[in-house]
């Protein structure tokens, strides 16, 4: 049912956990199979320079989060914003179709997170105008 790549992701996901001085964080969540993901991104000269994530959910959403901050580390965020369901269920060999929106809150966590940064940046530069 899983490729080796997924239950790899799954069993040794990479970049787990809070990152207490994250930049930006992306929330999403899935309220039909429950899943809930906290994507956390730190970000220098726009670039991802660190990224992690929580995930409380079925090996697919670890295995998914796992990879989309491979996929995102060091990119910037314009190229990071570019990152689609496919190409993470294609870096992980596949994924069964049930599976797919775990690729799909994925890639929505990191735009989420990219969304909430340039929301701050904007904000704090209004205040530094003013």
């Amino acid at each position: 049912m899983y490729s080796e790549k997924v239950m790899d992701h799954f069993r040794n996901p990479r970049n787990m956990g809070e990152m207490k001085d994250a930049d930006a964080v992306g929330e999403v969540g899935n309220p039909v199979c429950g899943d809930l993901m906290y994507i956390y991104i730190k970000i220098k000269d726009d670039r991802i320079d660190d990224i992690s994530f929580q995930t409380f959910g079925c090996g697919a959403a670890i295995a998914t989060s796992s990879m989309i901050t491979e996929l995102a580390k060091g990119k910037t965020l314009d190229e990071a914003m570019k990152i689609t369901r496919d190409d993470i269920a294609g870096s992980l060999d596949g994924l069964p179709p049930i599976k797919m929106h775990c690729s799909n809150l994925a890639s929505d966590g990191l735009r989420k997170a990219i969304e909430n940064y340039r929301a701050k940046q904007k904000k704090e530069l209004n205040i530094a105008k003013e």
